[in-house]
C-alpha cells in the first residue's frame, strides 16, 4: 500500500487502487488461490499461516488513505498515521511470534516520524513532529527483547529524530548507523533529551 501512496499523484485514483489492495487482502482469507500478484502470493506463503489474516492487513488501508488528505494534515490525520504504524509494528511483532504493547506504541512513534521525514508540507511536517515530540516519552528507556529488535530499531532512529528535529537526518549516516546497532545489542530506546 506504500507503493500506491508513493506513486499516485490524483488522490481519487489513489484510493481506487488501495481499495483494490484492500479487497485483494480480504479475499485471501476466502481460501482461493493469490491472484498472480507477486506481493499477494508472498503474503498467503509468508503470513497469513502465522496468525494473520488478510482482513488484519486490509484494515490498513484506511491509513495509508488518510495520506492522500489535503495539507495541512490535521489531528486526525496524525492519528491515523500514528495507528498506521502501531497496527503494522503489532502485526510484525505477530510475525516474529511475539505480541508486545510497547512495539506497537513504538510503531505509532515511527510512523509520524518516518511521515514527517517524508513530508512534502512544512506545517504538516512540523505538526507530526510536535506530535511524535510529545508521545516520545512514553517510550523513553523502554526495552525490548532480541526478536523485537527488528522492529524497534526503527523506533530508536524515530527517537533520535525527535531529538535532533528539523533538518532531518540524512539516512545512512554513521550516526544513524550506531543507533541501529547500539539498540540491537542494547534493545534500549534512547532517552528523548
Amino acid at each position: 500500500m506504500g507503493d500506491v501512496v508513493r506513486t499516485t499523484t490524483e488522490p481519487q485514483l489513489g484510493a481506487i487502487r488501495l481499495a483494490w489492495w484492500r479487497e485483494r487482502l480480504e479475499a485471501l482469507d476466502e481460501g482461493g488461490a493469490a491472484p498472480a500478484e507477486p506481493r499477494l502470493q508472498a503474503v498467503r506463503r509468508a503470513i497469513l499461516f502465522r496468525g494473520i489474516q488478510g482482513h488484519d492487513l486490509a484494515v490498513l488501508e484506511g491509513a495509508w488513505l488518510r495520506l492522500f488528505d489535503p495539507f495541512p494534515w490535521t489531528a486526525e490525520t496524525s492519528e491515523a498515521i500514528w495507528f498506521r504504524g502501531n497496527l503494522l509494528f503489532g502485526l510484525g511483532a505477530k510475525v516474529l511470534g511475539q505480541t508486545d504493547e510497547r512495539i506497537q506504541a513504538a510503531g505509532g512513534l515511527w510512523s509520524l516520524i518516518d511521515c514527517a521525514r517524508h513530508c512534502s508540507d512544512s506545517e504538516s511536517r512540523a505538526m507530526l513532529l510536535l506530535q511524535g515530540r510529545n508521545f516520545a516519552p512514553r517510550l523513553v528507556d523502554a526495552r525490548f527483547p532480541p526478536d523485537l529488535r527488528p522492529l524497534s530499531m526503527l523506533a530508536a532512529l524515530a527517537m533520535r529524530d525527535v531529538k535532533r528535529g528539523e533538518p532531518f537526518e540524512p539516512e545512512g549516516t554513521p550516526g544513524r548507523a550506531l543507533a541501529i546497532l547500539r539498540h540491537r545489542v542494547g534493545g534500549k530506546l534512547p532517552r528523548r533529551s
